[in-house]
């Protein structure tokens, strides 16, 4: 199921304040990059916009062992080598892309994926079927779009596989709030209500992947993706 986005052109300033892993830190202009699992994830425009968005941005470093992350890649390895990445997409939100969806998976897969919903959604929630998996070319990027409501609810959440990356939030309305979100290799991301619908993501190209003034080098990255149904 290909959804439906829509994609968003703003300017984007330094960062000013960062939050770490599970909680608020005071202002700064730099800090240190991945020093441990306590560091620095979230950086962004304001301590306020970090206050006010609060549980609504999740990065959680280490959320699958490699063990588990092997387990994905090989079940699918074998189907995504049969496409060909994409350089123009649809509705020109992603460049440098390969993508599927997937209904069944092996008993460790399905063991992640249930931990991923048990963390990232209410109980009760109803969810989308399929999970997304979108495989981005070492040269790809998505740009920045707000999923439709039409197709996927209040929640979405996401593993990273292969490579860490940077996706950037811009409110929509007033383009100096915005958040940079370090996402390591091996971690979950969840955005939730405000997050979905207010502010575009998108996951940044390797000339452009700087995390709070550090250069953080973008390889091939596959994002295993869950969503609920809209409400």
């Amino acid at each position: 199921m290909k959804l439906l986005l829509t994609v968003v052109k703003h300017l984007h300033k330094p960062a000013v304040c960062t939050s770490p892993r599970r909680g608020l830190s005071s202002c700064a202009s730099s800090g240190g990059l991945l020093a441990g699992r306590d560091a620095t994830l979230i950086v962004g425009s304001s301590r306020e916009l970090l206050q006010r968005l609060g549980s609504q941005v999740e990065v959680r470093a280490d959320f699958i062992t490699e063990e588990e992350e092997g387990a994905f890649m090989r079940e699918l390895e074998l189907g995504l080598k049969k496409k060909r990445y994409e350089f123009d997409h649809w509705d020109d939100a992603i460049h440098g892309y390969r993508e599927t969806e997937r209904l069944s998976w092996g008993a460790a897969c399905e063991e992640v994926l249930t931990r991923v919903r048990s963390v990232a959604f209410d109980e009760g929630s109803p969810l989308l079927g399929p999970v997304h998996v979108l495989d981005l070319d070492k040269t790809g990027y998505i740009k920045p779009h707000v999923d439709s409501v039409k197709f996927c609810g209040s929640t979405i959440a996401g593993l990273s596989l292969l490579s860490d990356s940077i996706m950037r939030l811009v409110k929509e309305d007033a383009t100096s709030e915005w958040l940079d979100l370090l996402l390591p290799r091996r971690s979950l991301y969840i955005l939730r209500n405000q997050a979905r619908y207010n502010f575009t993501h998108e996951i940044l190209k390797d000339e452009e992947s700087v995390f709070n003034g550090q250069k953080v080098p973008r390889q091939r990255r596959i994002s295993v993706i869950c969503r609920n149904l809209p409400g």
